[in-house]
Parts: structure tokens; sequence; C-alpha cells
């Protein structure tokens, strides 16, 4: 009987052994695809920021060889904070929208505008939740927020909010890998507030 016991055990403790290498090679491979998975829906956010024009507004840019040229230490950083606009005629406002220099403002019969910082910075969209992320794109919100002020033009949410979810969860995930960049963008500037 002793001896059953002592097989039994030895037996036990190899049956449990290999078990637990199955479930950690399992498991190693379940991260892998995880990570792999992970991978293609960055490239694939990676693939629409820059397919639908996200840079246009949301990255500063300098006036090179080849025109406007994002600045990329400050790219998706938005309107850079501090920056002083050109005086605007408020009277061409009636029947015109214009941009700043580098398409990071515009002004119009909303006032003016400034494009966000959607860099992964905590000035930006680093403290977001992708659900906030979403809710801003599909029903405009600032920050993503019940309550919050609707995003104001020329930002294309009304367009953007027929992405689907996959698409707009890939877009943020994006954009949560990008280079943080510290700018506190300022409030928009309602019409009446415009000095000539």
């Amino acid at each position: 009987m002793n001896i059953f016991i002592r097989i039994l055990y030895v037996g036990m403790t190899l049956l449990i052994l290999l078990i637990t290498a199955c479930t950690s090679d399992s498991k190693k491979e379940e991260s892998k695809t995880a990570e792999a998975s992970i991978e293609q829906i960055v490239k694939r956010g990676e693939y629409l920021v820059n397919s639908i024009g996200c840079d246009d507004c949301h990255s500063p840019k300098a006036f090179g060889p080849r025109g406007p040229e994002i600045i990329s230490e400050l790219r998706f950083s938005g309107y850079t904070a501090g920056k002083e606009l050109p005086k605007i005629n408020k009277g061409e406002l009636q029947n015109w929208a214009l941009f700043s220099h580098d398409l990071t403002a515009a002004v119009g019969p909303w006032g003016v505008s400034f494009a966000g910082n959607i860099s992964s910075d905590e000035t930006g969209i680093g403290l977001w939740t992708e659900e906030q992320f979403i809710k801003a794109i599909r029903f405009g919100k600032f920050k993503g927020m019940d309550g919050a002020r609707q995003l104001l033009p020329p930002m294309p949410w009304p367009v953007y909010r027929n992405m689907t979810d996959e698409d707009l969860k890939a877009i943020f995930a994006y954009l949560k890998t990008t280079k943080p960049v510290r700018n506190i963008v300022p409030a928009p500037i309602a019409m009446n507030e415009i000095k000539d």
C-alpha cells in the first residue's frame, strides 16, 4: 500500500507539472495573440488618422519649400498655447470662415475655435477613456463629457460619427501611442468677444 501511495503521489505530481506547463504555454500563446491583435488595431488607427487628415488641423505647421509642413515634435498638439492670432476683421466673417496660416485655428460666424491637443499627453487625450473619445466623435461633445459644449467648426465630427466603433477604437488606440506633447489649448472665443 505504501508503494501504491508513492506511485500515486509521483503520478499526481507529474500530472500537475504537465498541466502547469501546458497552461503556461497556452497563456504565452494567448498573450502573443493579444499583443499581435493590439498591434494590428494600432496600425489600423494609424492608417485611419493619416487617411482622414487629423494632422491637417491638429498638428502645427511651418512653411517649407512645399508649403505647410508638420512640425514633428508638435504633432497632434493642436493650436499652440500663447500664440497670438492675427487681427480679425469681424465684418468679413458674415460670409467667410478663415484659417490661421498653420490651420490650427479657425474663425467664422461661431467665433474663434482652436484645434485640440490629441496627443497622448495628459493635456491632450492622455487621461481620456475610450468611451469619452467615442462620445466626442459620435455626439460632438467637448472631451466626450455629458453636458459639455459642442465641438466647434471646422471639426468634421458629423462626418466622422459615421465611422464604426472598431475604427474609432483603433484611432483612439493609435493616438494613445503617440508622443505626448504638453500644450493647453486656449478656450474658444465667442463672436462678441473678438477684438477688432
